[in-house]
């Protein structure tokens, strides 16, 4: 969750380090701080909120230096207070840390049993008081940092940097993502490379286990068992440093905008440059080799694979599971390793669907990963990785990864039913001429944007809503409710629109409105039913459908939001672009933090 940022520079660090960190808050804004070495002092600042506070705090009250860490946090152990915030120290050591150290108890009771007093309630302060215990002992810095380590159990991404050492830091990462990037007589370090990418284009990802020793001309990466471990040096794209929000109010918005941009990119990766079908990518998988297909991931991308679901089982006749990767591994599903196993992420780093992917290579099953980052671990530890090539996305509550993802899905899905012999090449031309009118059915369903401003304003009244959907539908609503609940914090719930009348029907009354995702198609006629029923108990409906379903719903509906008609094929991409529309400006329309919505994170990294 949290960001951290690590600079051994040649000029002020603050500032290098501050710039960093706002490039990171979308991994947490509970807290950030500084702590920085100068003429071989530590000096620390911290602020509970966001960057901003912080900011504020360095500018009444400067610190210098030019090496330093910093952090913002997202709160795991203990509340968002000043004493909880990073960086920790203890005397002449301060860390930082992204994860979750499983043992902290232990070792704390360890620490204060030989007199060391806490002053947070946080799992890192165990971090720092215990490294410090190793340098009372007379051990270097260095080694004082591997000790800490190999007492540590958990996941994390750790920078420590120390009093009377102004050319040191030392890093380490285990389960949590970490990088090292390579200036001129300068070193940093970064959560990621977007953190890093103002500083430098040359990036070395640390690998699972690995620590390392820095200085500013120099680093040493060691594995786990302390063998010294060269890593590759890797050149990244810097055009990410141009990230704004534009003339937009906030990213979320930019980026739903940007959907028809990006999703023209991702098709033109997947498809053949004649536009006749779906074009194999290096190393793509070979589907007739599996007998099923388990797809997992958390959150908005568990829904993207919800929708796959329907079209691998449509289209290419091969049985899919799907999982909440949070529960895969602990249900130790068995894996025979005929299953092609796909997991989708957008950061690539999500903990739960990297432990699980592991999981499943141990299994010996072929892993293939959808992600928005070719660099995240993910990536790295799946035989294929197939980019949504999205762009970057701030916006905590993803939208146009979550098309990407369905796009990257939607063209695997033809794939595999092109290998497995259940779409021909007729089939295949008019599915992928369905998927090419997708950018330009978007940025029509964006256009409808001042209606649904109106709706909104009468949507943010609610404290209940509901989503309902029918067939490839139903991921849609359940889609729709978390995006609304995430960002508005109105309590919505989604459910198949047949499940309605098995419990959630209690619900509606006047004040609960039931927003229902509908193309005229062939599952149209039961919607309707399902919304008579809600109707007929007074209930709202916000139908959410194409011209000819407006026109067969008739007038008795609450409001009709019209979308352009579409292949059902690809009805879910279009779709997403209402639910996402209805849930920003429902936001908007009640004065929440759209970018930056409360207990949340982007890029969620512990389990």
């Amino acid at each position: 969750m949290c960001g951290i940022v690590g600079v051994l520079g040649k000029n002020d660090a603050a500032s290098v380090i501050l710039d960093g960190l706002k490039r990171l808050e979308y991994r947490g804004y509970d807290s950030a701080g500084i702590a920085t070495v100068e003429d071989g002092k530590l000096s620390r600042r911290r602020a509970v909120g966001k960057l901003s506070a912080l900011s504020e705090l360095v500018g009444q009250d400067p610190i210098k230096g030019t090496l330093g860490i910093g952090h913002t946090r997202w709160a795991t152990h203990g509340a968002p207070t000043v004493a909880n915030a990073h960086p920790h120290q203890a005397s002449s050591v301060a860390v930082v840390h992204n994860g979750i150290i499983e043992n902290y108890r232990s070792l704390k009771e360890e620490l204060s049993g030989a007199g060391v007093t806490f002053s947070s309630d946080t799992d890192t302060e165990v971090v720092a008081q215990l490294c410090e215990a190793f340098l009372r002992r007379g051990l270097s810095p260095q080694d004082a940092a591997a000790a800490t380590l190999s007492r540590l159990e958990g996941a994390f991404a750790l920078c420590f940097v120390f009093e009377g050492h102004d050319d040191l830091m030392v890093v380490a990462r285990q389960g949590s993502p970490l990088a090292i990037g390579h200036g001129d007589g300068e070193m940093f370090v970064g959560s990621d490379a977007l953190a890093l990418a103002p500083m430098t284009d040359r990036v070395t990802y640390l690998e699972e286990g690995d620590w390392a020793v820095l200085t500013r001309t120099s680093v040493e990466i060691f594995d786990r068992r302390g063998v010294l471990a060269n890593r590759e040096v890797q050149t990244v794209a810097v055009d990410q440093v141009l990230v704004d929000k534009g003339n937009h109010r906030h990213f979320m918005h930019k980026e739903i905008h940007e959907q028809p941009t990006v999703l023209a990119y991702a098709l033109s990766h997947y498809l053949n440059p004649d536009r006749t079908g779906v074009y194999v990518p290096e190393g793509a998988p070979d589907f007739t080799k599996y007998d099923r297909i388990v797809l997992v991931a958390c959150g908005t991308a568990y829904y993207a694979c919800h929708v796959a679901k329907y079209w691998f089982e449509q289209y290419a006749r091969i049985p899919v599971e799907i999982d909440v990767a949070s529960e895969f591994r602990y249900r130790a599903p068995p894996m025979s390793g005929k299953e092609a196993a796909i997991f989708v992420s957008q950061s690539g780093e999500t903990a739960d669907t990297l432990a699980a992917l592991r999981y499943v290579k141990e299994q010996n099953v072929d892993v293939i990963s959808i992600v928005n980052s070719p660099t995240s671990t993910i990536a790295r530890e799946s035989a294929v990785a197939l980019p949504i090539l999205a762009g970057v996305e701030i916006g905590v509550a993803s939208t146009k990864a979550f098309t990407c993802q369905l796009t990257a899905l939607a063209a695997l899905a033809v794939l595999a039913g092109r290998q497995l012999g259940h779409v021909d090449a007729d089939q295949e031309l008019a599915l992928t001429e369905a998927l090419l009118s997708v950018p330009n059915l978007v940025s029509k369903a964006i256009a409808s944007e001042n209606e649904i401003i109106t709706i909104a304003r009468d949507l943010a009244q609610a404290r209940d809503i509901l989503f309902l959907g029918r067939g490839s539908m139903y991921p849609l609503a359940l889609e729709g409710a978390l995006k609304l609940k995430e960002i508005s914090y109105i309590h919505a719930e989604g459910y198949a629109s047949g499940e309605l009348k098995h419990g959630p029907i209690a619900l509606i009354d006047a004040h609960t409105p039931v927003i229902v995702f509908a193309p005229k198609d062939s599952l149209f006629d039961k919607s309707v039913s399902n919304m008579q029923e809600v109707m007929a108990r007074g209930g709202k409906v916000l139908l959410v459908t194409d011209k000819e379903g407006a026109a067969e719903a008739g007038q008795d509906v609450w409001r009709t939001l019209i979308m352009p008609s579409s292949d059902p094929f690809v009805a879910p991409i279009l779709y997403s672009v209402p639910a996402q529309l209805i849930a920003y400006h429902t936001a908007v329309e009640k004065g929440t933090d759209v970018d930056q919505p409360r207990n949340l994170a982007k890029s969620v990294t512990v389990e």
